[in-house]
C-alpha cells in the first residue's frame, strides 16, 4: 500500500507538471474599474468641472500603460469620454456585467496564447490589457501591448443601442457577431501585432500586416473572421482581386479598402481578406508549416525585395507585383505640354503673366496640388491664380516673375482624374532673360 501511495503521488506530481501552462500570460483589468468608479461618480453630479475631475482622478490619471497606450493610439480625449457617459447611459448599463466580469473570459484568452507559442515557438510576451475607448477600436497591438477595447470586444448581441446616433451604425453592427464568442480571436490578432514589423503606410503593406494577423488568429483558434469583409471575400473574390490589383499601388485609394465602406463595394476593411489569403497561399504552398508562420509574422516591412518576393512567391495575383506597378504607371495621366514656352527653356520672358499646361486626360477641377521643387521656396514664382480650363484638360498658372530668375513649379500627384488615378509629377523648371 505504500508502494502503491508513492506511485500515485508520483504520477499525479508527473501529471500535474504536465499540465502546466506555456505561457505565463498575464492580463490586466484594472482600468476597467476604474472606468466604473469615474462613470458613477460623474452621473452622481451636474456640475461639468466636477465631472472632468472625477474622470481625471479616478481613471485618467490612474491608467495603466495599456490604457495610456489606448488613448494615444486612437488620440481619445477627456472630452469624447465625458460626452459618451452622458448621452448613452443605457448602453453602459448594458455592457457593465460583462465588463466586471473579464475572468470569465480569460480562459479562452490564454488558451489561445497557449496555441499561438505551439505554432510559433519564438513569441515573444506581450501583456494584456482590458481598455476602455470611445467607439474607435475593439483591440490594436503594438510593442508589447496586446489592447482590447472593451466597449467593443464585450459587449453581446443583448448591448443597448437605441441611443447611438447614425455614425455609430458601425458600433451597433459590431454586436451583431455577439463579439465575446471571438474575443480569442481578437485577442490573437492583436497579438501577432505585438510580435511584427511596423508596416508601412501603403495598401500592400497594411493588407500584409493585417491579413497575415487574421490568418493566424484563424489558425490558432479555429474560427474564420466574423466580420463581413470574411464572407464578402469569398462571395466575390475574383471581382476583389482584379480591382486590388487595378488599385493596389494608387496612394488614393488605400482609405477604399481599409477604412471605410464608401467604396464600390460598400464593405469595410477588404484590406483584411487580400492579406490573408496571400498568407494562406504562402502556407498552403510551405511543407514546413512552423518556419512558414515564422516567416509571415517577421515580415519586414521596410524590405521590398523580401515583401515582392513573400507575395509574388503565393501566385494569388495574376501577374507579378513588378508588373502590376507598371501597368498601373502606364494608366496615371501626364503633362503632355506647356503652352508659352518649353520645359527647361533658359529664355522666358519676364514679363509673362500666365503658364498653361495640358494634361493628357481630363482632371478633377476640384484638387489643386502644386509644391516647390528641389531649389525650394525661394524659386517658386508669385502665384496670383490657378484656374482649370473649362474642358478640364488644361490648367493655367497666374504669375508675377522676376527677370534673370530660375523658377520651378512641381504638378504633384495630388492633381488626378475624376476617378482618382493620380497624376505623375511634373516639374516646371525655366529661367527668365535678364
Amino acid at each position: 500500500m505504500k508502494h502503491f501511495l508513492i506511485l500515485f503521488f508520483s504520477s499525479l506530481l508527473f501529471f500535474n507538471c504536465d499540465k502546466t501552462p506555456k505561457v505565463q500570460q498575464e492580463i490586466i483589468n484594472t482600468d476597467i474599474k476604474n472606468f466604473w468608479k469615474a462613470y458613477d461618480n460623474i452621473l452622481a453630479v451636474n456640475d461639468s468641472t466636477l465631472q472632468l475631475k472625477y474622470l481625471e482622478e479616478y481613471f485618467l490619471d490612474k491608467a495603466t500603460e495599456g490604457q495610456q497606450g489606448m488613448i494615444r493610439a486612437k488620440n481619445y480625449t477627456p472630452k469624447e469620454y465625458l460626452n459618451a457617459i452622458k448621452s448613452y447611459p443605457r448602453f453602459w448599463n448594458s455592457i457593465r456585467n460583462n465588463t466586471l466580469n473579464t475572468a470569465q473570459f480569460d480562459i479562452q484568452i490564454r488558451a489561445g496564447i497557449e496555441n499561438l507559442k505551439d505554432i510559433y515557438p519564438d513569441l515573444k510576451p506581450a501583456t494584456i490589457y482590458y481598455t476602455m475607448g470611445v467607439f474607435r477600436s475593439p483591440g490594436t497591438g503594438f510593442n508589447d501591448l496586446a489592447l482590447i477595447g472593451s466597449e467593443f470586444a464585450l459587449g453581446d448581441r443583448h448591448t443597448v443601442t437605441e441611443e447611438f446616433p447614425e455614425n455609430l451604425n458601425y458600433v451597433k453592427n459590431y454586436y451583431s457577431i455577439n463579439p465575446p464568442a471571438f474575443l480569442d480571436f481578437l485577442n490573437i490578432h492583436e497579438y501577432v501585432h505585438t510580435q511584427q514589423k511596423p508596416a508601412l503606410d501603403n495598401t500592400l503593406s497594411q493588407s500584409l500586416y493585417e491579413g497575415i494577423a487574421d490568418f493566424i488568429a484563424a489558425k490558432v483558434t479555429n474560427k474564420k473572421p466574423p466580420f463581413r469583409y470574411d464572407n464578402f471575400g469569398f462571395k466575390n473574390e475574383a471581382k476583389l482581386k482584379i480591382a486590388f490589383e487595378k488599385e493596389l499601388f494608387n496612394i488614393r485609394k488605400m482609405g477604399d479598402w481599409m477604412w471605410n465602406e464608401n467604396n464600390q463595394f460598400k464593405t469595410r476593411d477588404l484590406i483584411y481578406f487580400i492579406g490573408a489569403r496571400i498568407a494562406e497561399a504562402n502556407y498552403e504552398k510551405a511543407s514546413d508549416k512552423k518556419a512558414a508562420i515564422k516567416k509571415m509574422i517577421e515580415l519586414d516591412y521596410n524590405n521590398d525585395t523580401e515583401i515582392e518576393e513573400y507575395v509574388n512567391n503565393s501566385g494569388y495575383f495574376s501577374t507579378t507585383l513588378k508588373d502590376l506597378e507598371q501597368k498601373f504607371e502606364e494608366s496615371r495621366p501626364t503633362v503632355k505640354t506647356i503652352n508659352q514656352f518649353e520645359n527647361g527653356s533658359q529664355n522666358v520672358p519676364a514679363g509673362l503673366s500666365e503658364i498653361t499646361l495640358y494634361f493628357s486626360e481630363k482632371m478633377d477641377v476640384n484638387i489643386k496640388s502644386t509644391g516647390f521643387g528641389e531649389l525650394g521656396k525661394d524659386h517658386f514664382p508669385k502665384v496670383i491664380s490657378i484656374d482649370f480650363a473649362e474642358d478640364d484638360l488644361s490648367i493655367t498658372y497666374k504669375v508675377s516673375l522676376e527677370p534673370n530668375k530660375r523658377y520651378q513649379i512641381l504638378l504633384e500627384n495630388g492633381y488626378r482624374t475624376e476617378n482618382e488615378i493620380p497624376l505623375k509629377p511634373f516639374l516646371v523648371d525655366f529661367k527668365t532673360k535678364k
